[in-house]
């Protein structure tokens, strides 16, 4: 039963190439002879991160893979289970309607839909467009690929930082039958379902769906009810039809659907007894510590919700040496994230937002690729067609508006008028306590135009010369509409003051309350908009905009043996331009990178050894980032705006796997880079020039494998892997974002270290399994960040945590 797990999924795990050679030294002699003296063949691991089904080591691109395999051994759920990981690669995954991803220190952190991700998500090589169906739940994955580095050849628009292509299994012609469970902490559930069923020798019809949920892993200190629960599930069906002997079509259908709590604000600042108020401006030294503060949440309809339909049908034809193929996808979903933003229960400082979005798109790729003398060449057009509609909500009560303008110096009139006229005088009339909404919408309809070739010239059998281009027109058309405040129960109010000319006994009138506090663009009135009228609160502004791009890039690898690629490469990646959701009239130019690559994939059978190595440079200009800022557009409320900036980086990736036996593997990666400000002038007017952008410099993971034969008993596999990502490189703006900062009660970017661990029983028949698992084994906890979007109104900040320690045991059947 034993077999060597080596290179199953080449970069599962990770271990720095000095552990690789420390392990190495404390192998048994014994063990060293027997891998010297025989001649394994290690597995071949193909990939299609150049658009071609290739060996993952004859492929010139720094990337990693990870298989089912490796999904299962980390107990993953989706790709927020794995990024520690995969140095190089960070998913912010606290809200799963709201993923940021990073590559290479590189990512969009605005959510809005008037901007692109700079990391391109592909499922089955479909683009994954917005934030909100990025993170889906692993659903029958057969691997996938995570690309470093630029892609604006190969993948396209916005893979200015690199793509992360998922390849789930296709039907096939064995019948397949499997269920697993997995049960654990937090009353964790998940149960996983597939059905595969070859109908006769050309159709074949594969079933898959998958539940998961989980209670919450906090505690409301004030209901006892339960924070952060999770509950989705996900069912796809495709259906596999052989046409003729060259003719293949493959129709999917996949339906994704989440319905739990949003995440929860863990309140950081003293709050005394009502009706006193929280310290103004806020006093940093009292910060209290997140991991042992009660947290105390009223958000009305704590909710995070998603539901997305994807239709997508694959044909491919082969024409001699040449395979035509085309892709066609229609996605629609709808989300919506309502969450607490001042992590207290208190109605004179409650403020909640809710981010609601409506998506459409469709998606069309034609590609031929072949094998013509010495070149293996693939060109194709592609035709992105997307409508999507967001709504920016916020909701606060006049309790809250009342605090605020205190704090900002401009007095408290509701609480002034209840307690100084109407509660003294009788009148059953109140301000304070009603609802107070403000909405920013917006609407966008965007189109991207593709067309790109890529050639490989074998111009000898060792050296490789490889040259590509993509040329991408995108049109964009995006509005924004800020009506006035909605505030029913309070205008009613006001008209029966107003009429019993009790307001105007104070020097009041209903107008007086007319007005936006968080969504002011009072700055910005009279600015042009493209629909022939200027910003004006209830009126659609317009912005009309269009860009182009050529993404080249030029390889040259080299074989120095059979087994040792030597690799150089030159690329470029594009970002489209676009509009920032919550600014009216904003717009941002394109973006783009440009890459230069030196590199070594080299494997040893007789040792049972890989050792992959680049170095890399890069430099990305106009790069756009959110940043909340106060004093913006003569706003009093701090604003998400969208600043710029150009970076550099330098840095090295490492891979060492090594497998002194077959029942002994171990497996890592890492990464170190230098990214630096190389041109950025905040809009506060601090200049950052120079400054680390906030990457941590190393980041590593390594871990080790361990089969134990139990003969006609079947076998236990045992793993390891343990995860480090460096403090992060603070600079003057890190402590207002709230990135970057060490208080006296704990820190934010300080460096962390995740352990898992995972043993499984798997029959001798194969058919049965039973495995347990504890994820961050030593219960390792830090501060994702801290939020500060109402510490410049009511004077509270909150954090999130990562993940407690997790164990849970699965189950398995396999027909």
């Amino acid at each position: 039963m034993n077999k060597n797990r080596f290179g199953m999924n080449t970069a599962r795990l990770a271990l720095l190439t000095s552990a690789g050679i420390v392990a190495l030294g404390m192998a048994p002699a014994s063990a060293q002879e027997e891998a010297a003296e025989s001649q394994r063949t290690m597995d071949t691991v193909l990939v299609t991160a150049q658009q071609r089904e290739q060996n993952l080591q004859e492929v010139p691109i720094t990337l990693q893979v990870l298989s089912a395999d490796a999904l299962s051994t980390l107990a993953a759920d989706n790709m927020g289970d794995i990024d520690a990981f995969v140095p190089g690669l960070e998913v912010s995954d606290g809200s799963p309607t709201q993923p940021k991803y990073k590559i290479r220190g590189i990512q969009t952190s605005d959510f809005g839909v008037g901007t692109d991700p700079a990391v391109g998500i592909y499922v089955d090589g479909v683009y994954a467009a917005r934030s909100g169906a990025s993170l889906l739940a692993f659903n029958d994955v057969e691997r996938i690929e995570v690309i470093k580095g630029p892609q604006g050849t190969l993948f396209g628009r916005n893979s200015a930082a690199g793509a992360v292509s998922i390849t789930t299994r296709k039907p096939s012609d064995k019948f397949e039958a499997e269920v697993g469970v997995r049960v654990g902490e937090y009353n964790k559930q998940r149960i996983e379902g597939l059905l595969n069923l070859p109908v006769n020798d050309k159709v074949a019809i594969r079933l898959n769906g998958v539940m998961n949920k989980r209670d919450g892993i906090y505690t409301d200190a004030a209901t006892g009810q339960d924070l952060g629960r999770e509950d989705n599930w996900a069912i796809k069906g495709a259906l596999r039809w052989d046409l003729t002997p060259d003719t293949r079509a493959i129709l999917t259908y996949t339906h994704d659907e989440l319905d739990q709590d949003a995440r929860p604000a863990i309140g950081i600042v003293p709050i005394p007894d009502a009706p006193a108020q929280p310290a103004y401006p806020v006093d940093e030294s009292t910060y209290l510590n997140p991991f042992t503060a009660k947290i105390r949440n009223d958000v009305i309809d704590n909710s995070e919700r998603r539901q997305l339909d994807e239709l997508t049908l694959a044909v491919t034809h082969d024409i001699g040496s040449i395979t035509l193929s085309s892709i066609t996808s229609y996605r629609t979903f709808d989300t919506n994230n309502r969450e607490d933003e001042d992590g207290t229960n208190r109605i004179d400082l409650y403020f909640d937002t809710n981010n609601v979005e409506s998506n459409e798109s469709f998606y069309q790729e034609f590609r031929a690729a072949g094998e013509t003398g010495p070149l293996n060449w693939v060109v194709g057009a592609s035709y992105y067609d997307e409508s999507a509609d967001q709504r920016s909500n916020t909701f606060a009560y006049t309790n809250t508006i009342n605090t605020a303008l205190g704090n900002l110096g401009l007095g408290t009139p509701f609480s002034d008028i209840d307690n100084f006229v109407l509660i003294p005088f009788g009148i059953d009339a109140r301000l304070m306590g009603n609802g107070w909404t403000e909405d920013m919408i917006n609407h966008g309809d965007f189109k991207a135009y593709a067309a790109f070739a890529d050639v490989i010239w074998e111009a000898t059998d060792k050296l490789s010369l490889t040259g590509g281009l993509r040329y991408t027109k995108d049109e964009k058309s995006f509005s924004w509409l800020n009506g006035p405040r909605v505030a029913p129960e309070l205008d009613a109010t006001l008209a029966a003051l107003e009429e019993a000319g009790i307001l105007g006994l104070v020097g009041a009138s209903p107008e007086d309350f007319q007005f936006d506090l968080v969504f002011d663009m009072s700055g910005l009135a009279g600015v042009p908009c493209d629909n022939g009228v200027t910003v004006a609160e209830g009126v659609t502004c317009e912005l009309n905009d269009e860009w182009s791009n050529v993404s080249p890039r030029f390889v040259v690898d080299y074989k120095l043996a059979d087994n040792i690629l030597l690799f150089a490469s030159y690329a470029k990646g594009y970002k489209a331009g676009g509009f920032n959701s919550v600014e009216q009239a904003s717009r941002f130019d394109n973006e783009d990178v440009t890459n230069y690559e030196a590199g070594i994939k080299s494997t040893f059978p007789s040792a049972g050894l890989l050792i992959n190595a680049s170095v890399f440079q890069y430099t990305y200009n106009d790069k756009q980032a959110i940043s909340l800022v106060s004093g913006v557009n003569g706003s009093n409320v701090s604003q998400y705006v969208v600043e710029t900036s150009d970076e550099e980086a330098s840095g090295v990736d490492l891979q060492v796997e090594w497998a002194p036996t077959d029942a002994l593997s171990f497996f890592g990666n890492g990464q170190y880079i230098n990214v630096l400000y190389k041109d950025r002038v905040t809009r506060s007017g601090v200049d950052l020039s120079g400054s680390p952008t906030g990457e941590p410099e190393w980041s590593f993971a390594f871990g080790g494998q361990y089969v134990l034969d139990l003969q006609d008993n079947g076998e236990i596999e045992f793993s390891a892997s343990h995860a480090y990502t460096g403090e992060r490189r603070c600079n003057a703006e890190s402590d207002g974002q709230g990135s970057c900062a060490t208080y006296a009660a704990f820190s934010v970017g300080e460096a962390q270290e995740r352990t898992d661990v995972r043993a499984f029983w798997t029959a001798e028949s194969g058919r049965y399994q039973v495995g347990a698992f504890v994820k961050n084994v030593f219960d390792n906890r830090y501060v994702s960040g801290i939020n500060n979007i109402t510490v410049g109104t009511q004077g509270t900040a909150f954090v999130g945590l990562t993940d407690p320690q997790i164990w849970g045991v699965d189950f398995k059947y396999v027909y």
